[in-house]
């Protein structure tokens, strides 16, 4: 195999997909394939699972541009519950995060349930026990509440429901998928920022959350947008081949005439503009209203989470989904 460096991809190709062989520290070579998020001084790609490769640029051997959308790929409901729970992590990551066994703690100075909880898709490896008190260690050192998030009905709730975790009242949420085989057009009306404003964050934050902390996680992905149509605001990200739905409020004054209809279309339409060929969103149990519109789009269920907490358990009371 020739492995003589060539001249890398410049700074024209960034937000495309490609392939890029590099050589290894032992002579061999790989392939990395995905969107470019920079070319210097590292280059990184963002793969369709939303992880990121990095390349050093000194090593590329061979690169090309490769489609945005796979002739195939998995189809949205295929995807398992395991590797769907860290794509929408990557959607709406939290400030800190650490693994700990399969599971990833996260923390975000109590902005979210989902930025402050342990994403819990799968047992443990090690002695379940041991990773419950860690989990709790963890929020606890750091002023929160200690939370799991887990697939509701699993035997990992019924597992940690055995040493005394209990479910959060209002903590049941359903996550819908949908195959983005179309393109949707944009609002004319829409204003698309990839930072979240003060007009913007007043619609969306309680009165007690803190807009610093809610800057860090809501503009933290590589590819975002926040949305708002009139009083109406949406937030969309995109993470690899999927695209993220999330903070979709339209108040109450402005209910009934379409806006959230009109949100999501311009949501679906930006993110297929930056190859998602897949989406999925969060909506608490019970609200039918929200569901039926989601259908219309093709969404469909996946699968629910609830919020499981420790034995007396103490901490800033994350208030939001």
């Amino acid at each position: 195999m020739d492995t003589s460096p060539m001249r890398p991809p410049g700074t024209e190709v960034v937000g495309r997909r490609v392939s890029v062989r590099h050589r290894l520290p032992d002579g061999s070579a790989s392939d990395v394939v995905g969107r470019v998020l920079e070319v210097a001084p590292s280059l990184r790609l963002e793969r369709r699972d939303g992880t990121v490769g990095v390349v050093d640029p000194d090593t590329v051997v061979i690169w090309r541009l490769v489609p945005d959308r796979p002739v195939r790929a998995r189809r949205a409901t295929a995807t398992p519950v395991s590797q769907l729970a860290r794509i929408m992590s990557r959607g709406w990551p939290a400030v800190e995060s650490v693994s700990l066994d399969a599971w990833e703690l996260r923390a975000s100075d109590g902005f979210t349930k989902r930025a402050n909880s342990a994403s819990a898709p799968v047992p443990p490896e090690a002695p379940l026990t041991e990773v419950a008190g860690s989990v709790e260690a963890f929020y606890r050192d750091r002023g929160l509440r200690p939370l799991v998030q887990v697939e509701a009905g699993s035997d990992l709730e019924r597992d940690l429901g055995a040493l005394g975790w209990t479910p959060l009242v209002g903590g049941d949420t359903d996550v819908l998928v949908a195959q983005l085989d179309r393109r949707w057009p944009l609002d004319p009306d829409a204003v698309l920022a990839r930072e979240a404003d003060d007009a913007w964050l007043a619609t969306y934050l309680g009165p007690s959350e803190d807009p610093a902390d809610a800057r860090q996680v809501l503009e933290a992905p590589s590819s975002v947008a926040h949305v708002r149509i009139g009083d109406a605001i949406a937030r969309v990200a995109v993470t690899g081949e999927w695209a993220g739905l999330t903070a979709l409020w339209v108040p109450e004054r402005a209910r009934r005439q379409g806006l959230a209809r009109r949100l999501v279309t311009t949501c679906l339409g930006w993110a297929v503009e930056r190859g998602a060929d897949k989406a999925y969103l969060q909506v608490e149990v019970g609200n039918d209203a929200a569901l039926a519109l989601y259908r219309t789009f093709g969404f469909v269920d996946h699968h629910a989470y609830r919020y499981l907490t420790s034995p007396g358990s103490t901490g800033t009371p994350q208030p939001m989904p």
